[in-house]
């Protein structure tokens, strides 16, 4: 069996499984054993559906099993998509052929064929999605199930583009199967670790800077949007969040912080603790290969690696998931990336839009407070 090269971040079929289980109308069958169904069930709380291949049919084969599966989900009216798991892909079981019979997506995503952005790309390949030229508004897309934030950052995004008159295309990957094949040509993102490649990307909504940018772009190409309200607020908003940075300056010195996180996240953190908090930014331990930053910065892919950074580095405070949180010892932490245990997360809390920062900010500097000690 390969080795799991990041054990802190999710598989390619995770990744997979986020896409396609994010779409109503799709039952997704993850073809494996029981951990390599639980994993993505309760790291994503979404329904799916599992093989639970045992020992006996790791050696004698899982069709009977995996046919047995699709046929009780063949009267639910629903698409059928099967991701395979390592053991059968290690294996080399004929799944192809088996699922010829039906009218069934076949993703070929096990665990060590990569990370969880490159199993997600792969099974939004397989959907085939399509511009409409017809379509109006644009389309919402980095809306990913494994991201804790992103029922915030749904919410959030149609907010300001209803305030805006844009209408809301289709939202990767969080629709209507159907709405696959009806998308937008214009795009907007949430989360650059998870693009869908549809449409022409007009920009990000992370930070005020970029969220105005793309809103400014949308105000060119969407005909009868209407920016205005959008930008007044963000403009208000930036003023209310520049007040209470520097009135936190006025009793704390700037933390210094580690981040980790994925790469488009780790990114926004860092800019933002830098613009408002004059934050020292020591390094960015990111789960994935992103583009090049000017902050310090690392793929980490081990808890030991994350231990001997944060020691390193020293921050005041350490953004991060349930992994960093357990060897920052006393320092101050917020949570930022899966997985989040120990926690009961239930309003939809965005990162991305106006709102987004406004939470991220407020998170941080509460935080902040109650660890760091006043400037005398």
């Amino acid at each position: 069996m390969p080795e799991c090269d990041n054990p802190l971040w999710p598989c390619a079929m995770t990744g997979a499984a986020a896409a396609l289980a994010g779409f109503e109308g799709m039952s997704v069958v993850i073809h494996g054993s029981s951990g390599c169904y639980y994993y993505p069930t309760t790291l994503l709380h979404a329904p799916l559906h599992g093989t639970f291949i045992l020992e006996n049919e790791v050696i004698f084969g899982s069709e009977d099993r995996l046919r047995e599966v699709i046929e009780e989900l063949d009267g639910t009216g629903n698409r059928i998509a099967v991701i395979t798991t390592c053991v059968p892909a290690i294996l080399g079981e004929d799944t192809p052929s088996l699922l010829a019979e039906h009218d069934v997506l076949l993703v070929d995503s096990p665990g060590f064929s990569g990370d969880a952005e490159s199993g997600y790309a792969r099974a939004l390949k397989i959907l085939e999605p399509a511009v409409d030229r017809s379509a109006e508004g644009v389309n919402i897309d980095g809306i990913c199930l494994l991201d804790p934030f992103f029922s915030g950052n749904l919410q959030e995004i149609r907010r300001l583009l209803g305030l805006a008159s844009v209408p809301v295309a289709t939202v990767f990957c969080r629709d209507a199967f159907s709405k696959t094949r009806t998308a937008a040509s214009c795009t907007i993102g949430t989360n650059g670790d998870f693009l869908s490649g549809v449409g022409k990307y007009i920009g990000g909504t992370l930070g005020f800077d970029r969220l105005k940018a793309t809103f400014e772009r949308l105000g060119d190409v969407v005909e009868g949007s209407d920016i205005d309200p959008v930008m007044r607020e963000l403009s208000q908003q930036e003023e209310e969040v520049s007040r209470v940075c520097d009135k936190f300056l006025r009793r704390f010195d700037p933390p210094s912080v580690v981040v980790f996180a994925g790469a488009s996240y780790a990114e926004f953190a860092a800019r933002t603790l830098e613009h408002y908090l004059d934050a020292d930014i020591r390094f960015l331990g990111l789960r994935n290969t992103g583009g090049l930053s000017r902050y310090p910065s690392s793929l980490v892919t081990g808890l030991g690696q994350v231990k001997t950074m944060i020691e390193l580095h020293d921050p005041d405070i350490v953004l991060g998931s349930s992994f960093e949180r357990s060897v920052s010892g006393s320092r101050a932490f917020y949570g930022i990336t899966p997985p989040l245990r120990g926690a009961v997360r239930l309003a939809p809390a965005p990162v991305a839009g106006i709102n987004g920062t406004l939470f991220f900010v407020e998170q941080v500097l509460n935080t902040c407070m109650d660890h760091l000690r006043p400037t005398i």
